[in-house]
């Protein structure tokens, strides 16, 4: 099959937009999207200056989404001084599996010059993700625990390194899966959070001291145009799933999608369009209504919550009483 573009062998065909694309288009195509996506959220200022330059933060992982966005990146912002890039990892606790993937963030982190930071679980919270599998006191899947205790670090060090936004590497089918798990679950509060995480509006959140704005420059992408991205830019991602995963719910969200967006190329683009949307909708509805949480400080952290003790506190509790 020949480029669309050029008419070189292709080496993927994009079902949504009918196109062939060869090694070197099919790498301008993504490079592009996320260089869009990053303009149409405005997530360089125009108050950014040599002088006070923007610090983003980037959750780098090692899989190919998070060391596809931190490239891409690096190769369009190195050379500007108004953004400061910082990788941080996050060491979960399982054996074999993350210190394979802490490596190839390291490898990536010292090519592109990058200061690179790496937290653990074990270090910030006395656990790691090999113990709570085996213990789990409140009967929940390791990706429960595992999300809040990430979520936590990602925030907590995304402020203590100034960063001004934390990106990260969501790709186009981890949002539409998030997207129609929202909806099927009636779960009204997640809808409206999307609109303040992923538009580049960031919302009432954002004008909040406690939260560092997050965005999510890949989420145009395919998933499977970013593992061949990674493939032929040859970047050092660690492409091997977590051995603790079990959102069996989400894995049939995602079978569902994959089959529907083979026998109707573009659903998971339609969906996008239409969920952000109504989470423009939704979001403008709880702005200022009853329904509004109010934000506290944990009892025992001081982090920001809408409980007296943070969802990652409580969970730490519970693993200390087994």
């Amino acid at each position: 099959m020949e480029c669309t573009k050029c008419g070189r062998d292709a080496v993927m065909h994009a079902a949504y937009s009918g196109s062939h694309l060869c090694e070197e288009h099919l790498r301008e195509s993504v490079e592009r999207r996320v260089r869009r996506r990053v303009r149409e959220d405005d997530l360089v200022p125009r108050s950014a200056t040599p002088e006070d330059p923007e610090t983003w933060v980037i959750g780098l992982s090692g899989g190919k989404d998070s060391v596809v966005l931190t490239h891409i990146l690096d190769e369009t912002f190195a050379e500007d001084p108004r953004i400061e890039m910082i990788a941080l990892t996050i060491h979960e606790g399982i054996e074999g599996y993350r210190d394979e993937s802490v490596s190839a963030c390291e490898e990536l982190a010292t090519e592109l010059e990058m200061q690179h930071e790496l937290v653990s679980y074990e270090e910030e919270f006395g656990v790691r993700m090999d113990d709570v599998v085996e213990d789990d006191p409140e009967n929940m899947a390791a990706c429960a625990y595992c999300g809040v205790f990430r979520r936590d670090l990602l925030s907590k060090y995304a402020e203590e390194l100034g960063a001004d936004k934390l990106l990260t590497g969501h790709n186009l089918d981890d949002e539409a899966q998030t997207a129609l798990m929202n909806v099927l679950e009636g779960d009204v509060s997640q809808i409206a959070k999307h609109f303040d995480a992923s538009l580049g509006a960031f919302d009432e959140r954002s004008e909040q001291e406690e939260f560092v704005p997050r965005a999510k420059p890949l989420r145009d992408v395919p998933e499977k145009e970013v593992a061949l991205y990674a493939h032929l830019a040859d970047l050092p991602a660690h492409i091997t799933e977590c051995p603790h995963s079990s959102e069996a719910y989400r894995g049939e969200i995602q079978e569902l999608l994959l089959k529907l967006e083979e026998n109707h190329p573009g659903t998971r683009h339609s969906i996008m369009a239409g969920y952000e949307e109504l989470a423009g909708i939704v979001a403008d509805e709880y702005q200022g209504s009853d329904e509004e949480a109010d934000l506290n400080e944990c009892e025992e952290c001081g982090a920001t919550t809408t409980r007296e003790k943070c969802r990652k506190c409580a969970l730490l509790d519970s693993l200390a009483a087994v």
